[in-house]
């Protein structure tokens, strides 16, 4: 049988990401080459392993039975061969396989040789939120079309699933606004209330085989910036009786994108449709091209349709590769307590302008969860 993974996104040590958007990209670049090099080498070994064999082999069963425990129809699968902005933008990340069920052999879903898909760090943003609570649904009742983000861990030196990392996630609502911050350029900036919504952020161990899940909402879009999802990976932390964490290293900090044709089919929707504000198509995206700069890199999920259509669901997966060695500084710029959501005053940019300002689509006059 051939094995299902098709994409790690390797970090990199070489990226400051404590203030992203000011490094020294030329000096950057050259890291990154030599970075690349080496974990090309390394990776290329695990397919050699029995070991690793056997965990895509897990991977591909486990993806199966998820996708279609979540479809409305039988699950199907996407591959990916991107090597370069251009390419990663140009390809789709949906299969256009018929006829599948779950009683269909495993090579049929998730399947392909294996191969090495490489990225910079990336930036944290400017609203990572710390003490989220570690729960698998971070819906929250927001509107939108339901999404569910799967990812795999594996450890770039020992070809290893990561047992016990903690997969941080966060992403702005349908309309471009982010829960747990209060910023004038996001959404309503005199709503203190919003520091207290949770809503699409949260935290998952992985398990055995290095994997989490999340159920949550496919994210809209805001200004200047392509549709992403944020993530951070937690290696060494404690969780506390309250259901949050602390301590440990921050060993990834990354996001994430979606195909653009999949991106435009979901805007037409309302909520999203509600959101004025002008689309920044992947293409036009810097952080996305910064990911993909010099690389062998595809942060774009794969993903299916649970359904006849996009309103019934999206089930996503991507694999990534760590050091996790690997020890970074991220800003934020609130920090979730017992008694809620407390503003950082001096959290540093994280690179992007946060979410959407002002009035935007029906969210203007509230954060993330309000105004609907």
């Amino acid at each position: 049988m051939v094995s299902f993974s098709k994409l790690f996104v390797l970090g990199i040590t070489a990226f400051a990401v404590a203030h992203p958007g000011h490094e020294d990209v030329g000096s950057n670049i050259a890291l990154k080459r030599s970075f690349f090099k080496n974990a090309r080498n390394s990776l290329s070994k695990c397919a050699e392993k029995a070991e690793f064999r056997a965990l895509q082999a897990r991977a591909t069963a486990r993806r199966r039975d998820l996708a279609y425990e979540h479809s409305k129809r039988s699950a199907d699968t996407a591959f990916l061969k991107a090597r370069d902005l251009s390419t990663v933008i140009n390809t789709s990340h949906l299969s256009n396989l018929t006829g599948v069920t779950v009683d269909s052999s495993e090579d049929v879903f998730f399947s392909d040789d294996v191969s090495c898909i490489l990225s910079p760090e990336g930036e944290v943003g400017p609203f990572w939120v710390k003490g989220e609570y570690i729960r698998s649904d971070v819906t929250d009742d927001e509107p939108g079309v339901p999404v569910v983000f799967d990812a795999q861990f594996i450890d770039i030196d020992t070809c290893e699933p990561i047992e016990d990392l903690y997969f941080d996630v966060w992403n702005c609502n349908s309309t471009g606004v982010y829960s747990g911050v209060q910023d004038s350029s996001n959404g309503n900036g005199n709503d203190a209330s919003n520091l207290d919504n949770t809503a699409l952020r949260g935290i998952q161990p992985t398990d055995s085989d290095g994997v989490a899940q999340f159920t949550s909402i496919f994210p809209g879009h805001y200004n200047g910036r392509a549709t992403h999802v944020h993530v951070i990976a937690h290696i060494g932390a404690t969780v506390l009786s309250n259901g949050t964490l602390t301590g440990g290293n921050i060993a990834h900090i990354g996001q994430l994108f979606y195909d653009q044709s999949l991106i435009t089919a979901v805007e037409a929707l309302s909520p999203y449709s509600e959101n004025t504000v002008a689309i920044t198509l992947n293409a036009n995206d810097r952080v996305l091209a910064a990911e993909t700069a010099s690389s062998e890199s595809d942060p774009v999920f794969n993903y299916v349709l649970l359904g006849d259509t996009v309103e019934d669901g999206i089930f996503s997966w991507i694999a990534i590769g760590i050091d996790t060695s690997a020890s970074y500084s991220a800003s934020y710029a609130a920090t979730l307590t017992a008694s809620g959501g407390v503003a950082e005053s001096n959290s540093g940019s994280g690179g992007d302008t946060g979410g959407n300002g002002g009035s935007v689509g029906g969210n203007g006059g509230g954060g993330a969860g309000g105004g609907h």
